[in-house]
């Protein structure tokens, strides 16, 4: 049977026609329209471009060329094109800006940050009469750290709340840090002898590492770089500690004084009982209680509440009994036991010397009897009895100027009996 398409006398022969044959009714449902011509790979050249010098009758499309919207023979990109620049272009500048971010970070803070040097100032105690000495427990017990808590409990936080641009946690860590600072560099037996100073190290602004690394290697008194400005040690070669159990008492406090900084005061007394470097053992008698008084001042902005660190501002520090004729820069060296005042001053400066001069040059206190426990070997002194004399024989010669008899003249009254103050 025909069907509509075919010759009228049927299929000639030669031509295949079986059912293993594409034949012309299955190309009925592809519809050659101007959109399937434009989105084709190829393009055949006109009658008129074919008139031309050209070596090729078709050429490749390109895809900014194609589209189902553009005019024929235009340049115009069609709409995939469009989306196919457009994602191009995103994907580049999106590149682009990582590599300007990962190159430059505007975020990144500089390297050291914005902290300020430590100011320090250290003042050694001269004793005003002999250092007494016992044992720790004795020492402790006749002296005004009677009362005073052992170690880091006798640093305690003060009550916490929100300042106006600082939260309750905040301000906790704010104090909390204060305090490991206190413990690190003030209660810390390797830090005390001198043998490590990492402990305090880690808990600083990166800005004033610089700082107390050359204050560690090169102590000086210049105000900038005393490593007792940042730190309680003692000589090694001159005491050491007779008790690790260190007394201490004190106060913190915080305020805000601006948006971005925290401040926390910090005013402590540490009492040592110390002894000779090469003296007896600890426990031993001869021991002698060294008394360090510090007042710190410790910044703390967003970021180093973060990080548990610290930027130490200021450093007021009075120390002793110790001789003022030795620079407490570097450590501080106890007057042992027994050891008498001094009259001996600071270094001399010489005012004409090049280089940094010793701006503390001169400080030196005197530690006041009444901060020392009493000394076990003095004896209370006992009242005088007044003595009688008998008056002189010879009554006084009158003057030249004097005429008539002589005078007897009243004799004085005795002295009155010395009375000891009362302790």
């Amino acid at each position: 049977m025909a069907v509509p398409g075919d010759p009228p006398n049927g299929t000639p022969e030669g031509i295949g026609g079986g059912d293993d044959e594409l034949r012309p009714d299955e190309y009925r449902s592809v519809v050659f329209d101007e959109d399937f011509v434009r989105a084709a790979r190829l393009q055949e050249f006109s009658a008129e471009e074919r008139m031309g010098e050209h070596a090729r009758a078709v050429r490749s499309r390109s895809i900014w060329s194609s589209g189902g919207s553009a005019g024929r023979g235009t340049g115009t990109p069609g709409r995939g094109a469009r989306q196919g620049m457009l994602l191009v272009l995103l994907i580049a500048s999106a590149f682009a800006v990582a590599v300007y971010l990962g190159v430059r970070n505007p975020y990144v803070p500089p390297a050291g940050g914005n902290a300020e040097p430590l100011s320090s100032t250290v003042v050694p105690l001269a004793p005003s009469a002999a250092v007494p000495g016992g044992t720790p427990a004795d020492l402790y017990a006749h002296s005004p750290a009677a009362d005073y808590r052992t170690g880091a409990a006798g640093i305690t936080l003060p009550a916490v709340r929100r300042t106006h641009h600082f939260t309750e946690s905040q301000v906790l860590a704010a104090l909390s840090i204060a305090k490991d600072y206190l413990v690190q560099s003030s209660l810390d037996p390797d830090v005390l002898s001198g043998s490590a100073s990492r402990p305090v190290r880690v808990l600083l602004d990166p800005g004033q590492l610089a700082q107390f690394d050359e204050s560690m290697a090169s102590p000086s008194g210049d105000g900038r770089h005393a490593a007792t400005g940042w730190l309680v040690r003692f000589d090694p070669h001159t005491a050491a500690l007779a008790d690790s159990r260190v007394r201490v008492s004190g106060t913190l406090a915080f305020e805000e004084v601006s948006p971005e900084v925290l401040v926390v005061t910090t005013d402590h007394t540490f009492v040592y009982a110390v002894r000779g470097a090469s003296g007896p053992p600890a426990g031993a008698d001869t021991a002698s209680l060294f008394t360090v008084r510090r007042e710190l001042r410790l910044r703390f902005d967003h970021e180093d509440l973060t990080s548990r660190r610290a930027e130490v501002a200021s450093s007021y520090t009075m120390a002793g009994p110790q001789d003022c004729a030795a620079d407490p820069a570097g450590s501080f060296r106890p007057l042992p036991a027994g050891a008498g005042p001094t009259t001996v001053g600071p270094p001399a400066s010489d005012p004409y010397a090049s280089g940094h001069p010793r701006r503390t040059a001169g400080l030196c206190g005197v530690m006041d009897p009444a901060a020392a426990p009493p000394d076990p070997s003095a004896q209370p002194a006992q009242p005088s009895q007044p003595s009688r004399s008998a008056p002189s024989p010879a009554g006084p010669q009158p003057g030249p100027a004097a005429a008539g008899p002589p005078v007897a003249l009243p004799q004085a009254p005795p002295p009155p009996a010395s009375v000891s103050p009362l302790r």
